[in-house]
């Protein structure tokens, strides 16, 4: 594990988490779902094409809500909840659902946002793992310019956020047009269904 944490952001980056042929098996499971799905979301008040592939995983049957947008849950497969279980044993600690993300190439992307949604409560723990090419992740703190980071999401690796990642930083996956392949990326979460 390293240590990444800045300010009150802090951040568990386990860059193997899961192995080679683990990682490899569940992106080619992941890539082939038949619950991807492109929905329109608002941003400043405009409707777009979500720049990415996306679907949520849950336990409950409480959707999650972003940007104007609600995701459906579907149940955990045996795959995934073996994952998450895996990740709660590194993590220390429980979780719900899980969003999952496809960036189809460099095209595809998520703007500065912060997951701070009132379902996630205050100062969320949100375990993210990254299967398929790398891709560089950005983090800044909302009122101070000289707090950001850096960090390269590598194949099977595994980024816990917590602390004030969320109330303190925005973070984001920029495009960039050097990418022509996939990455897949697991955000576990829990959501509470009344705050």
């Amino acid at each position: 594990m390293t240590d990444l944490s800045i300010g009150t952001a802090s951040l568990s980056y386990y860059s193997n988490f899961l192995n080679k042929e683990e990682s490899d098996f569940l992106f080619t499971s992941l890539q082939t779902s038949p619950y991807w799905r492109q929905d329109k979301v608002k941003v400043f008040g405009k409707i777009y094409d979500q720049p990415r592939l996306c679907f949520l995983v849950s336990e409950g049957s409480k959707g999650y809500s972003y940007s104007g947008l609600t995701l459906p849950p579907i149940p955990f497969d045996s795959q995934l909840l073996e994952l998450k279980r895996k990740v709660e044993q590194v993590s220390g600690h429980a979780f719900n659902s899980c969003l999952v993300n496809l960036y189809r190439d460099g095209n595809d992307s998520n703007g500065w946002h912060s997951d701070d949604e009132k379902e996630l409560g205050p100062n969320p723990i949100i375990a993210s793992i990254s299967l398929g090419i790398q891709r560089n992740f950005d983090l800044k703190h909302k009122n101070n310019p000289e707090q950001k980071r850096r960090i390269a999401l590598e194949h099977g690796s595994l980024l816990i956020m917590s602390g004030g990642t969320q109330s303190d930083f925005k973070h984001q996956l920029p495009k960039s047009k050097r990418i022509t392949a996939a990455r897949i990326n697991l955000t576990f979460r829990y959501i509470f269904d009344s705050l």
